[in-house]
């Protein structure tokens, strides 16, 4: 029997809470497909600085790098959020994907047919909604340097630099070329050309690449527009590729078309593979709401269905990703609803509100569904 090891990291927050639910969903698929799950439980964010002083612990990251793929919640929290602080919970997910050499974000979107209602954008806007943001990791704005506060005769000033080389553009829009060729073959380059030199030199990296992918319609829409056709036009959009600051800013906007920051996943993926596949660091597009840790009210289905990601890319288990994903569809279609789930002031009929928990329930349960109409298929064809 195959077995995977996959560092689990629940962090702050809700982020235990749903990265439990999670493991139960991955625990389940492996029953079911016949491999086994070694958790390797790390301490990152918040939860790292008050154990150890750090929000990630060398020893910590490197044993995450031996893994096959690492499982996380989320970080931060207001216990944590003094702007004069030389150690911050989110320092964690810097270290991870610079040490772990996680250069892009798949940050996908599709609106289910059952959380219409969920979203305030208009029903019509929401049809045939599937794209997926592929967001730059690893430069720019967040990593900059000098970014410091400094004291001057007028007063105080800050300064942030934005800092991309050539290198780093290519190999995520080349990233988001290829994935387009497996969906709709249409790229959105995102980026603010008219003001800012690195965009610009965005845009030159893009009409080089497009070269070697005649077959896909490449637009270059600027941030500002961006955002306002998100909205307006969300399904006109297959691929965006964007720099670091501006694919954060609209995978969080494009939430809304979703219904709620609870329902998206994301994959932070580089070029390292190992025996199974492509090493990567899966985690809920959501923040830490501590607020809601350990009431069971937060929704778990952007991380299991983070999970699924986790299967297909570094797993290499289609089936068990599939599998996932259909179940979390027939979860939500058969009315089972997280709080933040529920129409706001629409009709609740045939709607159920749970918990954490017992959304996973319901995913579980819609999962051995799937495999009793599996293995009943199958017996009928032998007979």
């Amino acid at each position: 029997m195959t077995t995977y090891q996959i560092a689990a990291i629940g962090g702050d927050g809700v982020g235990p809470d749903v990265v439990r639910e999670a493991r139960r969903v991955l625990d389940t698929v492996g029953a079911r497909d016949g491999f086994e799950i070694e958790w390797l439980e790390l301490t990152a964010g918040g939860v790292a600085i008050d154990l150890h002083g750090v929000a990630l612990r060398p020893e910590d990251l490197e044993a995450a790098r031996g893994c096959d793929a690492v499982l996380l919640g989320a970080v931060g929290g207001p216990k944590w959020d003094d702007p004069d602080a030389k150690v911050r919970p989110e320092q964690a997910l810097f270290a991870l994907r610079g040490g772990l050499e996680l250069f892009a974000n798949l940050r996908p979107v599709t609106v289910h047919p059952a959380l219409l209602a969920s979203s305030p954008v208009r029903r019509e806007l929401l049809e045939g909604v599937d794209l997926l943001i592929v967001r730059e990791l690893t430069s720019g704005v967040y990593f900059g340097r000098p970014s410091e506060q400094r004291e001057t005769p007028e007063g105080r000033v800050a300064v942030d630099t934005v800092w991309y080389s050539e290198a780093e553009i290519r190999r995520s829009v080349v990233l988001a070329f290829e994935l387009a060729r497996e969906r709709r073959r249409k790229v959105t380059s995102v980026d603010k050309a008219n003001v800012m030199a690195t965009s610009r030199l965005w845009r030159k990296i893009v009409e080089e690449v497009r070269a070697d992918f005649p077959d896909v319609v490449v637009n270059h829409q600027l941030v500002d527009s961006c955002a306002m056709l998100l909205i307006r036009q969300p399904a006109e959009f297959d691929v965006l590729v964007t720099e670091n600051m501006f694919g954060d800013i609209l995978s969080d906007e494009a939430a809304v078309l979703a219904g709620s920051l609870g329902m998206l996943p994301s994959a932070s993926l580089g070029d390292r593979r190992t025996e199974h596949g492509r090493f990567g660091l899966y985690e809920p597009i959501h923040g830490s709401a501590p607020t809601l840790a350990g009431r069971d009210v937060a929704n778990p289905l952007g991380t299991i269905l983070s999970a699924a990601m986790l299967l297909r890319w570094s797993l290499g288990r289609e089936d068990g990703a599939a599998a996932v994903e259909a179940a979390v569809s027939a979860a939500l279609a058969d009315g089972v609803r997280t709080p933040d789930l529920m129409p706001p002031g629409g009709s609740t009929e045939g709607l159920r509100q749970v918990g954490t928990r017992g959304m996973a329930d319901a995913v579980l349960e819609a999962l051995e569904s799937g495999a009793r109409a599996r293995n009943d298929a199958v017996a009928g064809g032998t007979r």
